[in-house]
């Protein structure tokens, strides 16, 4: 079993491109990452990374190596799933979730939990860039996130829901629709190192607004309170499940119509090939089915 530990050893290293990184990630020293990863192309009768001081980059013999890896931990895996009853759930997942997916997807799977006691699932909480390279490197099994436009060949998307975007104010913002309340007003903007915040960043440019830029966040719920506490304006995704329409001191505008596409799409990400696809499959049609629970009314 030896050599099944340092495959997954060897999964960290060429994710981060560190034996030191890929120590932390797999919980052992450095010197035991080197150590495992001499061994294994020791045993492999080849070198797979080029080290260039604290770096470890795959050479062509291992990325040639690496979805025969990767292949190789998902058969041990189904290996390893335990005999169960037809619609039983058991085994080991990890589910990564954006902020904004998480508290639907908690309680998704608590219920899960309660109802297939021989599950178990680790959620890993994270940018939706950062969810997207955990999928791809076999980190995690699937990930709730935030659509983006490439699209990669070894992964598997399936949509759930998309959140409109709109403007939210308080309602002392001076203006009357969308454009006029995000000209007069601070301007408080999301995150622009996430997808989502790019989207918003590229939907402002083609509106063409002269903003008066106040403070720039990662985190949803908090630029929506400070909108609330009369801080200034922003324009953001409307969550699947948020009460803002009901709050007394909020106005939401929609944007206009001649802008192109004005919503994010928000769905699982995993790969088309791994052990535990009858386990994410089920999180995501119970998630599906939260999600439309809780879909809020037109704006108005």
């Amino acid at each position: 079993m030896s050599t099944i530990r340092f495959l997954r050893t060897f999964l960290a290293v060429a994710h981060h491109g560190s034996f030191s990184e890929a120590a932390e990630q797999v919980a052992l020293t450095q010197a035991a990452v080197s150590f495992q990863m001499r061994t294994l192309e020791a045993e492999l009768g080849r070198e797979l990374f080029d080290r260039s001081g604290r770096l470890a980059i795959l050479n062509a013999a291992g990325r040639e190596l690496l979805p025969e890896i990767k292949h190789l931990l998902d058969l041990y895996d189904r290996l390893r799933r335990p005999n169960t009853a037809p619609g039983e759930l058991a085994g080991s997942v990890a589910v990564g979730s954006i902020v904004s997916c998480m508290g639907t997807l908690s309680k998704v799977i608590s219920g899960l939990k309660k109802a297939h006691p021989k599950l178990d699932v680790r959620i890993l909480s994270g940018k939706a860039s950062e969810l997207a390279g955990k999928v791809e490197d076999g980190e995690l099994d699937a990930a709730f996130l935030v659509e983006a436009g490439r699209k990669m060949a070894s992964t598997r998307w399936t949509p759930l829901y998309e959140e409109q975007l709109v403007v939210i104010a308080p309602r002392s913002a001076a203006g009357e629709d969308a454009r006029q309340v995000l000209a007069a007003n601070p301007f408080l903007r999301f995150d622009r190192t996430q997808r989502t915040g790019l989207q918003i960043d590229r939907l402002l440019r083609r509106m063409g607004v002269p903003l008066n830029e106040f403070l720039e966040l990662n985190a949803i719920e908090t630029l929506v309170e400070l909108v609330r506490q009369e801080v200034g304006v922003t324009l953001l995704p409307l969550i699947n499940g948020s009460n803002w329409q009901q709050i007394p001191e909020l106005r939401i505008l929609h944007l206009p119509g001649d802008l192109g596409p004005l919503s994010r799409a928000i769905g699982m990400l995993e790969r088309r090939e791994h052990a535990r696809q009858g386990i994410t499959a089920a999180i995501c049609e119970a998630c599906a089915q939260a999600f439309r629970a809780r879909e809020p009314q037109t704006a108005a």
